[in-house]
């Protein structure tokens, strides 16, 4: 029997890290660093945080984009804030221009997403593109090579409504973690960079 290659392979499960536990900022940031490249100069690294100020629950995205923008993430592109939102109205738009800005890029895709009631408050990290708007029923294109998710709130009911009255304080903390994990994951790669241009250099003098 003729079977393709990789129809049994599986993906690696998702991360997942609650906001709240004492060192999740630091356990996030090494679990992503270790998914990024190293040569961010030859291979951009963007983030690209989705969603909309107009929605509580929906908010995760551009805040952690504004949090971001507030820091030094050196290595990192960032799109997608408080003041220019990514949503589904110029999802599509905003992906053609970072194409067209970035050669080559490696997307990480960050939103908020609605979950089982004893999973609110954790963070996903997962292999894969991301996909916008399906907890709500829209067709949006997929974003990413690898994704960040939180989840906010409870699916399986009116999803717009849910994410709508979402408690602010809930995703304000939980976009801090996230936001401190990829700065911290910034000072990784930037440091795996040095030590490999170092060990190039060295190559070449020997």
């Amino acid at each position: 029997m003729n079977l393709k290659k990789g129809l049994f392979e599986r993906r690696p499960e998702p991360y997942r890290i609650l906001y709240q536990e004492e060192r999740a900022a630091q356990d996030l940031s090494f679990q992503l660093s270790s998914m990024l490249p190293t040569y961010y100069r030859t291979r951009p690294i963007v983030f690209v945080c989705i969603g909309t100020d107009r929605s509580t629950g929906d908010s995760l995205g551009p805040l952690v984009g504004s949090l971001l923008e507030e820091r030094d993430i050196k290595p990192f592109h960032v799109y997608g804030t408080l003041d220019e939102p990514i949503h589904a109205v110029n999802l599509e738009e905003k992906l053609s221009q970072i194409a067209s800005k970035h050669i080559n890029p490696f997307i990480i895709g960050v939103d908020a997403c609605l979950g089982r009631l004893k999973s609110v408050g954790a963070i996903q990290l997962c292999h894969g593109p991301l996909k916008p708007g399906a907890g709500v029923n829209k067709e949006l294109p997929e974003v990413g090579e690898i994704h960040l998710t939180g989840i906010v709130n409870v699916s399986g009911f009116m999803e717009f409504f849910v994410l709508q009255n979402t408690r602010l304080n809930l995703v304000m903390k939980m976009a801090k973690t996230i936001a401190e994990a990829i700065i911290l994951a910034g000072d990784s790669v930037e440091h795996r960079n040095a030590v490999s241009i170092e060990k190039w250099r060295e190559e070449l003098q020997q």
